[in-house]
């Protein structure tokens, strides 16, 4: 009888073993699995705001740039050390939309004159540094949108490049 206790016991231990085997495997597969969705994005949300922020980028238009043909050259109202001093700019706008280049183009003649205004407007001394020249940029930028923003009251152009600034 001794013995067939011993067996018995025997049996329960394995299947004891058996069952925390599988428990333990099963556990293992969670962390698992969960390891895996935490890795590769943990579910639909981010995947979502992923595809927002494609198509918000894919939106974005292509730049359009215009070239003004004809410089600016304008003497400095203020000059410098009594010396007459010159200024020649070559302009070019840039828009992501053919409607603010239209404007543009629409409206040349009053941003030229306003543009003019402008520059004639300025100190040699002042213009004689990067920090002067990209202050005259947002001026011209801030010009130019606000006569275009008549006809196109939602968009405006992004910028103003100076392709090339001469002064003696």
């Amino acid at each position: 009888m001794a013995e067939q206790e011993d067996i018995e016991v025997v049996d329960e231990k394995k299947g004891n073993s058996k069952l925390l085997i599988i428990i333990i495997a099963v556990l293992l597969l969670a962390v698992i699995g969960l390891a895996v969705m935490m890795f590769m994005g943990g579910g639909d949300k981010p995947a979502e705001s992923e595809e927002a922020a494609e198509t918000t980028e894919t939106v974005k238009q292509n730049p359009i740039y215009f070239t003004v043909e004809a410089p600016f050259i304008v003497n400095f109202k203020d000059q410098s050390n009594g010396a007459v001093r010159y200024l020649q700019i070559k302009v070019k706008v840039m828009a992501r939309s053919q409607d603010v280049i239209d404007a543009f183009t629409l409206h040349e003649p009053a941003i030229k004159h306003e543009l003019l205004l402008l520059f004639y407007s300025q100190n040699y001394d002042d213009l004689n540094s990067v920090d002067g020249t990209k202050a005259l940029r947002a001026l011209a930028l801030e010009k130019v949108n606000e006569i275009i923003s008549e006809d196109v009251p939602d968009t405006q152009l992004e910028n103003v490049y100076f392709t090339s600034l001469i002064m003696q």
